[in-house]
């Protein structure tokens, strides 16, 4: 990609985020803030949990994505039953008595990963990994995965029994947790009008790989003023039960507050956020429209405030004013 300076490439930037989002809102009806946290974790090189019932079009709209980015894409359907060897490949014996691996459906610039609590921590450690590590090993060898690469694992919130939900080190690899609510009446209507005919709709390309992780290195160039460092650190650190400068409802009502990880995706998530907006680098605004979705799976409630009816959600408000 050929442009002058940072400046114009944001500009063109922008103009390729309000591309994307039309293309997507072509097939997918409503669901805006979803669909711009999603393309900010891939623009920032994260991954992201979605969290919602079923039939909100989770699975078409990571579908949507991926055909308007022009990458390829696989979805692994996670079940108690599903092995290791089935998302990374496997080793098999050719017809030439040699081992050849063959590739499993990790192998693609988009994963869905679907359900990822109804599936073994054996299992879904080997996704993890490959999402920590970009790479798959398998008897001694290395297989680099191709970038850009990027998991999106969703999890329905109803019915949790008999399911793995992902321990809270494992949760920090995600960049953001999204939660996906039902449509307004108005938005299911319209759904339910262009989902009843035979005509289907197949987005354009607007972006192309090269292009993506182009506009990823240049997310990483922005830069930053010291008060909005300040800022998050400050907000992260508020979260932690005990600590110098814990605030007053870490205490009372969170048992494990935010690691570091959250203030390098706040930031992040921040430049990113800023870049699509048209601005040249990020202010407080910009750190508070990511916070929830970078803080919501990193701190953990204790008894009282789930006795108190008190949400994730409300605690992350309390700090953000």
């Amino acid at each position: 990609m050929h442009v002058n300076s940072d400046v114009e490439a944001v500009d063109l930037l922008v103009s390729k985020y309000n591309l994307l989002k039309a293309e997507v809102g072509r097939v997918i009806v409503g669901q805006d803030d979803v669909i711009k946290n999603l393309l900010i974790s891939i623009f920032c090189k994260g991954h992201c949990l979605l969290v919602g019932v079923p039939g909100l079009a989770k699975t078409l709209m990571v579908n949507t994505l991926s055909k308007a980015l022009g990458l390829s894409y696989h979805r692994i359907q996670f079940t108690p039953d599903l092995m290791p060897s089935d998302i990374i490949g496997t080793e098999i014996l050719d017809e030439s008595r040699h081992f050849r691996f063959i590739k499993g459906p990790v192998f693609a610039n988009i994963i869905l990963a679907d359900e990822i609590n109804r599936t073994p921590p054996k299992t879904q450690s080997a996704l993890l990994e490959a999402m920590q590590e970009k790479a798959v090993t398998v008897a001694g060898a290395t297989y680099l995965l191709e970038e850009p690469f990027f998991v999106l694992a969703t999890q329905n919130p109803i019915e949790q029994e008999g399911t793995y939900p992902l321990p809270e080190a494992q949760l920090d690899r995600f960049m953001f947790n999204i939660w996906l609510d039902y449509p307004s009446v108005e938005e299911e209507i319209r759904i339910v009008k262009s989902t009843t005919t035979e005509k289907t709709i197949i987005p354009n390309i607007v972006l192309s790989s090269e292009e993506i992780l182009f506009y990823q290195n240049l997310i990483r160039k922005i830069p930053v003023p010291d008060n909005v460092f300040q800022f998050a650190v400050n907000l992260v650190t508020s979260t932690r039960p005990g600590a110098t400068k814990a605030n007053g409802w870490a205490n009372e009502y969170l048992t494990w507050g935010a690691g570091p990880r959250a203030s390098q995706y706040l930031i992040l998530g921040a430049k990113c956020h800023a870049a699509i907006s048209g601005k040249y680098s990020p202010d407080l605004e910009d750190v508070r429209a990511v916070a929830t979705s970078v803080l919501r799976h990193r701190i953990v409630r204790n008894y009282k405030a789930e006795a108190a009816g008190i949400r994730v959600e409300d605690i992350i408000n309390h700090f953000l004013s």
